[in-house]
């Protein structure tokens, strides 16, 4: 048997609610054991601080202030992030072999040339992290990726896989799993999957839209379990619109930036309207992704936040064509998810496995990556 490693996992998403930490012992293969893990909320100041590093990306100003200012302070945060865990957990340095670093996305540019090269930036400084926590650290995932020809996501794909593996009872049939996260994303695994079978694309927006129009109308960072959605009409004609996006038609593999869809066809509509059409859209997205699947799954297992929206749960139930479950309903712990997922890509990086796949971000070979950082003695 393949030897296990401790790593702690470190995952803030674009949601900017804060850091999610969680402890996973695996082989960087088919053996996962979860430990304990913690959420450390961003404070507001730090909301505000890479809001407008992200602005500065978006225009352009890779040099700005913003971007370093806010680099540090996510840095700091993610060092805060690994201290609490350690503590709450009862656990010491010596126990943790290594971390897994993902960092603040502020920018997702994946080329639509395949001549051109794309970009993904992740701010954090993986040396610092080694430094302060004095723990090895295993940073820049998507960067090898993306130089290679990939997109740089999604790359939950090898992790998703190594879970339904380890699953008491493995699923005898073709799985889908639907990550809805500020984009959402489908994971498809045949049967006895292997990593080289899966295939994984960005298929729209996840909760970002809904999150954006309910600050934009309420000033409320997400529609709380649905509510908004539930007492609207979803608008035929805004979603129809909302549907020609050529993103939507094109072959994966491919990926988005949270950015890249707006909510121009639903201004003119009420808060529970837009919530509602917005909610539809999301589910629609995923649905009509479904033709680019060698097969219809004969199941489907959500995460990410979105998992926690009735209305967005109930939406996808009504247009997907199979059983759809949540990751706690399939035995996994929604919560943590994502930060295991790091935990076990520094896992697979550190043993030279690779991380991402032709059929998952459109590299041309199975991909390794990740910088690792040596901890000082």
């Amino acid at each position: 048997m393949p030897e296990s490693l401790t790593a702690i996992g470190l995952m803030s998403g674009t949601s900017l609610d804060g850091v999610d930490a969680a402890v996973l012992v695996t082989d960087g293969e088919d053996f996962v054991e979860h430990g304990p893990a913690v959420h450390v909320p961003y404070t507001r100041d730090l909301k505000i601080s890479v809001r407008r590093a992200i602005k500065a990306a978006l225009e352009g100003r890779d040099g700005a202030a913003e971007i370093g200012k806010a680099a540090g302070e996510v840095t700091l945060a993610h060092v805060g992030a690994v201290e609490n865990l350690l503590e709450r957990a009862g656990l010491k340095r010596k126990d943790i072999d290594v971390v897994g670093f993902h960092g603040q996305t502020i920018l997702h540019r994946p080329s639509r040339d395949p001549s051109a090269m794309g970009r993904t930036w992740q701010i954090g400084d993986g040396r610092a992290l080694a430094i302060e926590t004095r723990i090895d650290v295993v940073s820049d995932f998507r960067a090898a990726d993306v130089v290679a020809g990939g997109e740089g996501a999604p790359f939950a794909p090898v992790y998703h896989r190594a879970l339904l593996a380890a699953m008491p009872e493995p699923p005898q049939c073709a799985v889908g799993v639907i990550n809805l996260g500020g984009v959402a994303n489908i994971t498809y695994a045949p049967e006895n999957a292997r990593a080289v079978d899966l295939v994984a694309y960005d298929c729209g927006p996840g909760n970002g839209l809904v999150d954006e129009w309910m600050e934009l109308r309420t000033g409320a960072p997400m529609d709380e379990d649905g509510q908004m959605a539930q007492a609207g009409t979803v608008n035929e004609e805004a979603l129809r619109m909302m549907l020609l996006q050529p993103y939507l038609r094109r072959t994966p593999p491919k990926s988005l930036d949270r950015y890249d869809f707006k909510l121009d066809h639903v201004m003119k509509l009420s808060p529970e309207d837009g919530a509602a059409t917005l909610t539809a859209f999301t589910a629609a997205c995923i649905r009509d992704s479904v033709k680019f699947l060698p097969e219809p799954p004969g199941g489907w297992i959500v995460c990410g936040g979105g998992r926690r929206n009735p209305a967005m749960m109930a939406a996808l139930k009504e247009m997907l064509d199979a059983p759809v479950v949540t990751a706690e309903e399939a035995g996994w712990r929604g919560d943590d998810l994502e930060a295991e997922c790091f935990a076990y890509l520094a896992v697979r990086s550190l043993k030279k496995l690779p991380l991402s796949y032709p059929k998952t971000t459109r590299a041309p070979a199975p991909m390794r990556g990740g910088v690792y950082h040596r901890a000082p003695v």
